[in-house]
């Protein structure tokens, strides 16, 4: 079945670094946008980074541009969120999500999501 795992979260220092991981299996991968979206407390869920199916494109909200970068392997059905320069604003809970739109059906898969506390 369909399965999305995040693992990489953690408690870290303003001004340092993570890397979150998403372990993907049960569908098509390579045919699938792949996103990261992250949610704090009392706030909407926000979409930070998202890479095309190939990975040829990708787009970052405005406050994580030159600090944060997606990629993707299709071969090893992973996506990764190398967060850099990271501040207390980047707190939340960061979801992986897979979209397909294609034909005029959706299919739309949703990891449980991993805790970023960024805390001195």
């Amino acid at each position: 079945q369909v399965q999305l795992v995040e693992s990489g979260g953690g408690l870290v220092q303003p001004g340092g670094s993570l890397r979150l991981s998403c372990a993907a299996s049960g569908f098509t991968f390579s045919a699938y946008a792949m996103s990261w979206y992250r949610q704090a407390p009392g706030k909407e869920r926000e979409l930070v980074a998202t890479i095309t199916a190939s990975g040829g494109s990708t787009n970052y909200v405005d406050s994580v541009k030159g600090r944060f970068t997606i990629s993707r392997d299709n071969f090893k059905k992973t996506v990764l969120l190398q967060m850099i320069n990271l501040t207390p604003e980047d707190t939340a809970v960061y979801y992986c999500n897979a979209f397909r739109r294609q034909y005029g059906l959706v299919n739309d898969y949703w990891g449980q999501g991993t805790q970023v506390t960024v805390s001195s």
